[in-house]
């Protein structure tokens, strides 16, 4: 496996990544993610169009909480024409009541606690932690299952680039 020493910082402090860097033009590499208690989602499983996978670290942090409320009102103007997921190591529960609290439709979760497989395939899985999380990050997959956007977000505790990603939604 490949890790990639200080490839994102949190707080300014250098953290490893497992798994490729993955870049525009590349072909989306396939994952296993849990959606429910018995459910498991795959890449091939998702509608061929275009899909944005808005990685976050923990939906009960405020960044991520910001992040993906931000893609969802967006998403939300592009209509049926995409297919957005956040991913994140939170189990499928908690990734549900933060969407019923938090009024958040339109997207789907998929936690990558089942086998971190997204995280190893995307190269977005953190080392050397106590507990698996995942680096902020996001993929715009065409219908086709090429990579149109990725975007590893050098700060952890920084937004994304929204402007860009859905630049990439809409070409």
């Amino acid at each position: 496996m490949q890790k990639r020493e200080n490839a994102v910082t949190l707080k300014g402090g250098g953290l490893t990544l497992l798994g490729p860097a993955l870049k525009p033009g590349d072909i989306a590499p396939d994952f296993i993610c849990a959606t429910g208690m018995k459910d498991l989602t795959r890449l091939t499983d998702t509608p061929a169009k275009t899909r944005l996978f808005s990685v976050v670290p923990s939906l009960d942090t405020k960044v991520c909480s910001i992040q993906t409320k931000k893609f969802a009102e967006e998403l939300a103007k592009l209509g049926d024409s995409i297919a957005c997921y956040t991913v994140s190591m939170d189990l499928p529960f908690a990734q549900s009541r933060f969407c019923s609290a938090e009024n958040v439709s339109g997207i789907k979760n998929l936690s990558d606690t089942h086998n971190h497989s997204f995280g190893k395939a995307y190269g977005v899985l953190i080392d050397g932690l106590a507990m698996p999380l995942l680096c902020r990050a996001v993929f715009v997959v065409d219908a086709s299952g090429i990579i149109k956007h990725a975007e590893y977000v050098s700060e952890i505790a920084s937004e994304p680039d929204y402007a860009s990603a859905l630049s990439a939604l809409r070409s």
